[in-house]
């Protein structure tokens, strides 16, 4: 599967009438990030609050999100389960509703070696024939991967083909390009580096920013595609502060406050995540406007 652009991440909106998981709002997200011109959607990503889902909210986001982008981009499920055995259930659940690919985090308690990460994803891959991310995120995860070590994966996993890495050391970008000869694609899942990972030869950009600005970050895309290196880096020195904010603030409560702030969607993250406070709710109001993404 060649996959490159952005990925948009929308969140999952929450309904206190059914206490539950509010599909119809679920669908104007992905309306949203439809008309942002992203190139994929990742559902169940941490936008997306899927560690605080239910079994079955999991499931009907999963199965819902398919069914209505309805193949107009390629649909990504985001996996994070502590255990191989629920990984491998979630992983069939996503094939068996005709999601495009998997995005596995190794969620872990206990810090996970080598070996033990290795057999978590190829056990998933020999599970299921979709297409696997293998996703390094050790702030939320708590397992940190190398770059060989991905690499390796992807060399010896038959389904693992692409990287998201979210450490936020552009070096390790630098390392999955020269040491793959740039063959193995990566995805930069770090919103303020956008820039530098783009140009270190990413094939692409997850983020949930579309949910509030739009096709800008589409916009950086292709200015760093085209070489326009001028109009890159005025597009992202326009996003800067503001994709800073949204990842410092928690990145369900920013944009689910966000949406709020512009009129399209109400609601709050699960607790224990709190909305912003009204402070943080005037800060990113103000950026929101000088983005011109207030109407």
């Amino acid at each position: 599967m060649n996959l490159s652009g952005i990925i948009g991440y929308p969140i999952t909106p929450f309904s206190d009438l059914i206490k539950g998981v509010d599909l119809e709002k679920l669908g104007t997200v992905i309306d949203i990030l439809l008309t942002s011109k992203v190139d994929a959607i990742a559902a169940l990503g941490s936008a997306g609050e899927a560690t605080y889902l239910t079994k079955f909210e999991w499931e009907q986001v999963a199965k819902y999100t398919v069914k209505y982008v309805n193949k107009k981009v390629p649909v990504v499920i985001g996996i994070a389960e502590l255990t191989t055995e629920k990984a491998i259930e979630r992983a069939k659940y996503a094939h068996a509703i005709g999601a495009d690919m998997i995005m596995v985090s190794p969620f872990s308690y206990y810090k996970l070696n080598e070996a033990e990460l290795f057999q978590h994803y190829e056990n998933i891959s020999n599970a299921t024939p979709l297409p696997i991310m293998i996703y390094n995120n050790p702030a939320t995860c708590g397992v940190d991967m190398s770059p060989q070590f991905m690499l390796t994966m992807v060399g010896s996993i038959k389904n693992a083909c692409v990287i998201k890495e979210s450490t936020g050391d552009i070096q390790r970008m630098h390392k999955i390009h020269k040491l793959s000869k740039g063959k193995v694609p990566f995805f930069n899942g770090c919103n303020h580096m956008a820039l530098e990972a783009l140009t270190a030869g990413a094939s692409g950009w997850c983020t949930a920013a579309p949910c509030l600005i739009g096709d800008q970050p589409k916009q950086l895309f292709d200015a760093v595609k085209q070489g326009n290196k001028d109009r890159a880096q005025a597009l992202f020195y326009q996003q800067y502060e503001f994709l800073e904010f949204i990842v410092t603030s928690g990145l369900a409560a920013a944009v689910k406050s966000g949406l709020s702030i512009q009129g399209k969607l109400e609601g709050e993250p699960r607790k224990p995540l709190l909305p912003l406070t009204e402070s943080a709710q005037k800060t990113l109001k103000n950026m929101l406007t000088e983005m011109n993404c207030v109407y």
